[in-house]
């Protein structure tokens, strides 16, 4: 499974941005997808995350009510429409894949990762 972040980029305190990351191969519809962000200095840390079905989606308390998890299985794509940015969302943002429908806030139970996409917001 090969992942594919964009989206990201500078954009003002109060703006949007939507991230897609693009997945490879035939089995997305079966995996669980994550989102994760890392500042600089600080440790990776969960975002959001959506099981394979798209029922079920998970946010951190940071992100709740701002961030929106979403999935596409025919474009085998997931996304977060971010919405209300603050400084402090400034990160790299990275996309990951599970083996199993489920989703979790655990970075080591996801196998798979994008290379990340920067975001920055400035004040």
């Amino acid at each position: 499974v090969q992942l594919q972040a964009s989206g990201g980029g500078l954009v003002q305190a109060g703006g949007s941005l939507r991230l897609s990351c693009a997945a490879s191969g035939r089995t997305f519809s079966n995996r669980g997808m994550g989102w994760f962000r890392q500042a600089p200095g600080k440790e990776r840390e969960f975002v959001a995350a959506i099981t394979a079905s798209a029922v079920s989606t998970y946010y951190a308390d940071y992100v709740k009510g701002r961030f929106t998890i979403s999935r596409d299985n025919a474009k085998n794509t997931v996304y977060l429409q971010m919405n209300n940015l603050k400084p402090e969302d400034t990160a790299v943002y990275y996309c990951a894949s599970r083996d199993y429908g489920s989703a979790t806030s655990f970075a080591s139970t996801y196998a798979y990762w994008g290379q990340g996409t920067q975001v920055t917001v400035s004040s």
